[in-house]
This record gives structure tokens, sequence and C-alpha cells, in this order.
């Protein structure tokens, strides 16, 4: 991976110059300073199997210093009003904006996803920092009468950590960057040991338009997690993974009785109903369910079809994914890039050679990739279950990778039943013609967010 340096002009940082932003070297930020350790690692590029530039690997002492350098930030950025905060975010959007192309091509190269997928990303995290820049914290009247008046108020909590997944790496940061410097907070991101490169060089962009130690990042190996985590000086941390690093994250935070947040992982379900138009929402399902190769908590996860349209949904379905191009990101026309890491390349193919030991049937794909993918790539063909049991490890379990099992249903009540079963509950979906059945399904439906006719339609506020 050696994206060029871009000399695109960009917004102007608080220096008045524009700044610069090359794409070969990385470094941690500390309190504004690019610094570097005496130990550094690498990622590979999970299309080749080729070594990423390296990466710092940071100690105890760097976390330390980064949030001395956090806590001596916040009080003067906690006395910034809103209005500039939210000037620097819309610079600092505009920036990243300007260098869409290195961050594009940085991006495949650590994640893997398509280049237009990465492109998306970018412009997914623009939008929301511009759309955070406009937030408004007025205080709220709980009661005012003659004897009292009792006001609410909103007040920065001091030094966050923001832990990043390696799935989407820039709008997962974006997304602990925006609220908690619009909010006059201090961040230290740490990016996932699989994918640190974007969460750098987005630090290292951000030193042209806030104060130093009000956004950091320290990229580390598995170890730097509970050095945040553990911190007694860290106010809260806001995590994005698996629910056993949650789990973690969490006993860890606990002792020092920092606020958590906490945004794990999903095994989606949605259920289509018999009066649809398969042809026309074929597409949007198959999206919805293999787009940066089903590596995201919200994509469908379970796909619940009435029967009386099962064979022809099926068919349909199968066909239009058979035609989703499988490669390298950085090829014309591709949609399902390689999975982004040997870790999960090794779940994933554990769920794949379930095909055969669980005897499931396969209506799309269901081969098994060697073991060894060196020089080849984490690559999966898209693999579709046919109505395989409701105990089966694709059904309750969360494959993370381009295989989905589409099930039957015929009776409401248990359709419903079905997919509320297990302890996944961040999405789910109805389909139907029928908007006031739709939205009398999806009532019923146990998940924080669900959509009816839609899925994975996410937007800040």
């Amino acid at each position: 991976m050696s994206p060029s340096a871009i000399s695109a002009v960009v917004a102007k940082g608080t220096n008045g110059q524009n700044p610069k932003l090359e794409f070969e070297t990385y470094h941690n930020v500390i309190n504004n300073d690019l610094t570097n350790t005496a130990k550094t690692r690498h990622n590979i590029n999970p299309a080749t199997t080729e070594p990423n530039p390296e990466v710092p690997v940071s100690t105890q002492e760097d976390v330390n210093k980064a949030v001395a350098a956090a806590r001596a930030a916040f009080k003067p950025w906690s006395n910034t009003t809103l209005e500039e905060r939210g000037e620097k975010l819309v610079a600092y959007a505009d920036a990243i904006e300007s260098y869409k192309d290195g961050f594009a091509k940085l991006l495949t190269a650590e994640q893997g996803k398509p280049l237009a997928q990465s492109y998306q990303e970018i412009g997914m995290a623009t939008t929301w920092l511009r759309a955070f820049s406009t937030m408004t914290i007025p205080d709220e009247t709980i009661e005012d009468t003659e004897e009292r008046r009792i006001v609410l108020r909103y007040v920065p909590l001091g030094i966050v950590a923001g832990l990043i997944p390696w799935n989407f790496p820039i709008l997962l940061a974006v997304g602990k960057i925006a609220p908690a410097v619009i909010t006059a907070n201090t961040l230290i991101l740490k990016p996932s040991p699989f994918a640190p490169y974007c969460n750098l060089k987005l630090a290292e962009l951000a030193t042209h338009f806030f104060p130093p130690g009000v956004l950091q990042v320290l990229s580390g190996e598995e170890d730097l997690g509970p050095m945040f985590t553990t911190h007694p000086d860290i106010d809260k941390i806001a995590f994005t993974g698996s629910i056993a690093t949650g789990k973690k994250v969490m006993a860890a935070a606990a002792p020092t009785l920092k606020r958590v947040t906490l945004e794990l992982g999903g095994n989606d379900p949605a259920i289509i109903c018999d009066d649809v138009d398969v042809e026309a929402i074929i597409p949007k399902l198959a999206i919805l369910s293999f787009l940066c190769c089903s590596q995201i908590c919200m994509m469908i996860k379970r796909l619940y079809i009435h029967e009386n349209i099962y064979p022809r949904f099926l068919s349909a379905f199968t066909s239009h994914t058979a035609s989703l191009k499988v490669g390298p990101g950085t090829d014309p026309d591709v949609f399902i890039g390689p999975v982004q890491n040997k870790m999960q390349f090794d779940k994933v193919r554990s769920m794949y050679r379930h095909i055969s030991s669980e005897k499931w049937t396969p209506a799309l794909g269901g081969n098994v990739p060697d073991a060894n993918p060196e020089g080849k790539g984490y690559f999966f063909e898209p693999t579709i279950i046919d109505n395989p049991p409701d105990d089966s490890a694709i059904v309750t379990d969360e494959p993370f990778g381009p295989i989905l099992p589409c099930l039957k249903w015929k009776d409401e009540v248990e359709v419903i039943r079905r997919a509320n079963e297990g302890k996944w509950g961040l999405g789910a979906s109805v389909w139907s013609k029928d908007i006031e059945k739709a939205e009398r399904m999806a009532r019923k439906l146990e998940a924080g967010s669900v959509w009816v006719n839609s899925h994975f339609d996410v937007a800040p506020g």
C-alpha cells in the first residue's frame, strides 16, 4: 500500500495555511505532535496479503502523555462556544473531503472494501461531521413556578476514549469525533490493531483545525485497549465492536466508574411478506446483505421469506447475488471484496465448513476456500443457505461474512417469535406493500432500530 501524496488545495487550518497530508508514513498524534515509538508493526492488505506500512506500537507511557494533554486541553476547550466548535468541524470535514482520493485508496488498502464503497464511507463521514456542527445543546426547563425553577443542563464530561473497529474505520471514528468535539470534550482515538491507518491520518489532519490535546490518536497492539479502559483519568469509553470485547470493556471500566457507550454485534432479521414486489426489492436486499462483504453489524443476517413466494424469491435472489463481482477493491465493478483479516477469515471459513458437516443446502456458493490464503487474499464467494434449521449456527450466530440463511415462514406470530430469538437486538426490518400490517409487525420486533421497507438506513440525528 503506497497511495501517493495528495497535493489538492484543502480547507485552511488554524494557521491560515492549506494543510498538507501525505499517505506514506504513519505516526501517533499526541498534543498535536506527530510521534513515533521504539517498536512498530504493520498490517497487511487483505486483498493481496502484502504488507502495509509500519505503524507505532504505543506503550503505557504514550497513553499517559496523551491523557495528560487531553486533560490540559479540556478546560480551555470546554470554554469555547458551540459556534466555534461547529466551525472547526465544518472546516475539518472540508479538509477530509479534499483528501478523499488519498483516504479512499488508503481505506481500500487496509480494509479491503471496493473503492466505490470507500468513497461512500468518506462521504457519510463528512455528512456526519457537518450535521453535528449544527447541533444545539439547549437548557431544558423542568419546572418553572413562583417557588422555584429547575433547569437541566448538559455539560462536557472530560476525556473520552474512542475504541474504533476495523470494518468502517473512517465513519465510526467520525461517529465518535463529531459528538465528542461539538459537546466540548477531548478525545483520544484507539484504532483497531487490524485497521489503524485511516485513524492515524484523520488525527494528523485534525492537528490543523483543533487545539493541542483536543483530538489525539494512539496505535498499538491488543494490550492497548485495557490501558484506556482502566486509566483513572479517562471519563468515558465509547466502543464499537464485538459483544465479547464489549463485556471486557464494561468490566474494565467499572472500577473507575467510567461512563461507557457500547455499540456491539447484530444478527438482524428481515421479514419479507408475500405481497412484496419481488423483482423490485431483490437488488436492495442483496446490497443490504452483502455490502462490505457483510462485515457490518446492522446488515441483514437472516432473511425470513413467506412460503407463498419463497421459491420465486430464492431463485431471483440467488440469481442477482451471483451477479455481484468478487475481487480486490481496486478492480472495476467489484462489489464484494475480501474479509478484512486472518482472524475473521478463519471464523468465516469455519461457518462455511458447517455447510457439509451440518448438511445445509446451499442455494448459491458454499465452496470453502483454502485454509492458507497467503498471496491470494481473504476472499469468499457469496453463499446463500436454503432454509436451514432455526438452531443452526448460521441462524443463531453472526457470521460477519458473505453467507446468509433464507428461511420460510407462514404465520405472523411465529415469524416474529423466531425473529426475536437469540441474544441479539440491534436492527430488524419488515417488507410489505401493506404499510399498516408492516408497522404492526415492526412494533413487535425487539431491536434498537426497526425499519419498514428499508434496513441499515442510518443518519445523524
